[in-house]
């Protein structure tokens, strides 16, 4: 079925879009440098310096639940930004973002320790962590948002694949900034060596600001401004038009729980007493995972623009689900070689067609009116789930923090609603970009014939 013609949104201007996605990349880069520290910490160096250190299996835990608090966040963070940045544009919600994170970051840098002040210092720095959620419901879905909509239609999947390139950069430099601190001595380590990540979140304000403020908006939002097309409310209009995409967001985020089992509670399990690697060397792990996910990230994503956004990324989904079972399986035997390899495999390459392939799969599902609004809101409501899998792990892996199958059972289990959601999806690849989301296609039998 041929969907009817509709007037074109205006050009990017040239080299725009090459912009755009240089300035996600950095953006996510520095703003989930920020984010991903606290998961080093979490796992490391707050359960000893936050919480009762006489249970230290408590302590893990309790810290871990932290991490997963500012999951929590991101959904109230996702109302309020998605709002906004359909109403007043992509850009000011980049920028905003980046600076709330670089704040909240360097303030938990400054926070009192539990001997110092007692029960005090978790309340702030779970209030911290919070702020963290909040600047990061809107970053991804403000960065994607601005690339799709400058990118060429025919490389929309190469484009916005370059946030979550940057996210996975973002990690990478959290990682090798902890591989130095954790080789520090416990005393200096507990001291001050853990705040020194999380001051240097100043810098990460200062360069975001100057790279995102330069940014010019995007030519399908600009339009619609332009036109007096921009929606008042853009939640009635998502819930009333988009509601099932709503829920395939939703249900596909759930896949980043394989991000949080791998970087958080394997780091944890890798790292204690049952198992023995050391810190410095599990930090490694995760340091090259990401660095073979920054060369594959814009590989699949490249690949979905050539044979749909649906067949990569149920590679990514139903393989990771598989892939934990080995990986989890492989901390257990403390082979250092073997963690190493199908780890670097697990993340760095099957994950990544997934991660990489999600911001234009979600992205297309909405139309320029309600597209920020649709991404954070369905994005972040998965992920809080998914952040909060770590402590679900903490539990289910038993007193002695050790049974990995059960864990690795459980993170499949969380795979299986992305999978159901990605079959359920359309296929947008083609779809020219004025026409994502539009009830014509839509409703198309075959969105497949549309032609850009």
């Amino acid at each position: 079925m041929s969907v009817p013609a509709a007037p074109r949104d205006a050009a990017a201007p040239p080299g725009q879009p090459k912009k755009a996605a240089t300035a996600a990349w950095i953006g996510s880069a520095l703003e989930y440098y920020d984010f991903f520290i606290y998961g080093s910490a979490a796992a490391l160096i707050f359960p000893k310096v936050f919480f009762d250190e006489s249970d230290p299996a408590t302590a893990t835990l309790l810290s871990l639940a932290t991490f997963g608090v500012a999951y929590a966040a991101r959904p109230v963070g996702a109302l309020f930004l998605g709002h906004f940045g359909d109403r007043v544009g992509r850009k000011q919600i980049m920028v905003f973002t980046l600076i709330l994170m670089g704040v909240s970051t360097f303030l938990i840098g400054c926070l009192p320790t539990r001997a110092q002040v007692g029960g005090l210092a978790p309340v702030l720095l779970v209030a911290c962590r919070v702020l963290q959620g909040i600047s990061a419901a809107g970053e991804q879905a403000s960065a994607n948002s601005m690339t799709l909509e400058h990118a060429p239609p025919h490389r929309r999947g190469f484009f916005t694949s370059f946030t979550l390139s940057g996210t996975q950069g973002g990690q990478l430099l959290a990682t090798l900034v902890f591989i130095p601190i954790a080789a520090l001595p416990e005393d200096q380590l507990l001291s001050w060596g853990w705040r020194v990540p999380f001051w240097l979140s100043i810098a990460v304000a200062v360069v975001g600001y100057v790279i995102r403020r330069k940014l010019e908006e995007t030519p399908a939002f600009a339009a619609q401004q332009a036109t007096g097309e921009v929606v008042k409310l853009p939640l009635a209009v998502l819930l009333r038009e988009h509601w099932a995409d709503v829920l395939r967001v939703i249900a596909g985020a759930l896949v980043a729980s394989v991000s949080t089992i791998f970087t958080v509670w394997a780091l944890a399990y890798a790292t204690s007493d049952s198992v023995g690697v050391d810190r410095s060397s599990m930090l490694w792990v995760g340091a090259l995972a990401n660095l073979v996910a920054l060369a594959a990230i814009p590989l699949w994503a490249t690949l979905s623009d050539r044979i749909g956004r649906r067949p990569v990324y149920l590679i990514g989904a139903s393989g990771s689900a598989v892939m934990m079972f080995a990986y989890l399986w492989a901390i257990s035997t403390g082979s250092y070689p073997l963690i190493l390899v199908l780890g670097i495999v697990t993340f760095g390459v099957v994950y990544s067609a997934a991660n990489g392939v999600w911001p234009s799969f979600y992205g297309e599902m909405f139309s320029t009116r309600v597209r920020l609004s649709g991404m954070a809101i369905g994005t972040q409501i998965g992920f809080a789930a998914a952040g909060f899998a770590v402590t679900f792990a903490a539990q289910i892996a038993g007193p002695d923090g050790d049974d990995w199958s059960s864990v690795a059972l459980f993170t499949a289990a969380l795979c299986v609603p992305p999978v159901i959601a990605a079959l359920s999806a359309r296929e947008t690849a083609k779809v020219p970009t004025e026409l994502l989301g539009e009830r014509a296609v839509r409703e198309a039998a075959q969105p497949e014939t549309v032609t850009a």
